[in-house]
């Protein structure tokens, strides 16, 4: 009997512990190129889908609105409680608003397709509702004379409030 309670006591402490270092979902700024409103839910103990969505200006005459989404695969660090990591992939539409009087050329579409992996750290702190996540996100660009191929130059620091 004593030990049944011993393993229930410490399966208990341990289920504690993992529940305080996660999170359901979560919403905040995803801080890269562009700045964007990022969404983080969890759809099963490893698997979660983040949305975003990202306006920037780029010199006088470029803006860009970026949409996409990510399924991300988490696995905790086990040595430390809060930390993991995760990989996964997805897809995001950037919609391109030119100022003609700088662009002669009608090669240039106003849709890009990308399709992304990513790879990633995930941080929940264990006595707040904060999350804190930095990624590394290579896309490959469709549509665009001026933006088409790879790019490895994509990530972000994201910060997020965290709802059980």
């Amino acid at each position: 009997m004593k030990k049944l309670f011993f393993t229930l006591a410490i399966m208990f402490a341990c289920f504690a512990a993992f529940s305080q270092a996660n999170y359901k979902s979560a919403i905040g700024l995803r801080l890269g190129y562009p700045a964007s409103i990022s969404f983080k839910t969890f759809v099963n103990e490893k698997g979660a889908f983040e949305g975003f969505l990202g306006y920037r200006r780029y010199a006088s005459y470029v803006n860009y609105l970026t949409v996409g989404a990510l399924y991300e695969v988490h696995t905790p660090f086990p040595s430390v409680e809060g930390l993991g990591w995760y990989y996964g992939g997805g897809a995001s539409a950037i919609f391109w608003n030119y100022d003609d009087t700088y662009f002669i050329n009608d090669d240039y579409n106003s849709l890009n397709i990308g399709i992304m992996g990513c790879l990633g750290l995930d941080f929940k702190f264990p006595n707040a509702p904060v999350n804190l996540s930095v990624d590394w996100v290579p896309t490959f660009v469709i549509g665009s004379a001026y933006n088409d191929g790879f790019r490895g130059d994509a990530g972000a620091l994201s910060a997020r409030y965290t709802f059980k």
